[in-house]
């Protein structure tokens, strides 16, 4: 492993450990307003973040995968997707589905953006009716994003949810 992969390495596990810490100090938040902590250098990041919802709300694929680099890694489930094609070809289409029939609403966010990359935790509460069931979950996701010569682009996605109690 180089030098720079390793430091990269390290940064991530401290940006992680940070993110728990973060979070973890206030319990999550389940009415309409939100809790945002969100580092000025951060705010394009965050903009890229919520333009890859709204894209997903509206059903406008291509727009969600332009904000996404080549080789993004999507963890959810358990599951992997290796790259913005992979994605494009699985859960793409299923994920627009979702994202336009059941509302979700931020709870929380946390974002901190160095020169190169960025990350944002996110918290919310996803309600409404989905394929005959009622959906009401709680969600956290981590999106880690990179500075590239157009733009900022996602990297890495990492969704998880609980049915809420």
């Amino acid at each position: 492993m180089s030098i720079a992969k390793s430091l990269l390495a390290i940064a991530l596990s401290v940006s992680i450990t940070s993110v728990g810490s973060a979070l973890a100090q206030e319990p999550l938040q389940t009415g309409a307003a939100s809790v945002d902590n969100v580092q000025a250098e951060a705010v394009e990041a965050v903009s890229v973040v919520d333009a890859f919802h709204a894209a997903l709300e509206h059903g406008e694929t291509d727009a969600a995968l332009a904000l996404l680099a080549d080789d993004v890694l999507i963890f959810e489930g358990g599951g992997a997707e290796r790259s913005k094609a992979e994605y494009a070809q699985h859960h793409l289409a299923a994920d627009a589905a979702f994202s336009a029939d059941v509302p979700s609403i931020r709870s929380r966010r946390l974002a901190r953006a160095g020169a190169d990359s960025a990350w944002v935790a996110t918290e919310s509460r996803t309600t409404g009716p989905f394929n005959g069931r009622q959906i009401d979950s709680l969600s956290v996701e981590t999106m880690v994003l990179r500075h590239e010569t157009d733009g900022w682009r996602i990297s890495h996605i990492h969704w998880s949810s609980q049915a809420a109690r």
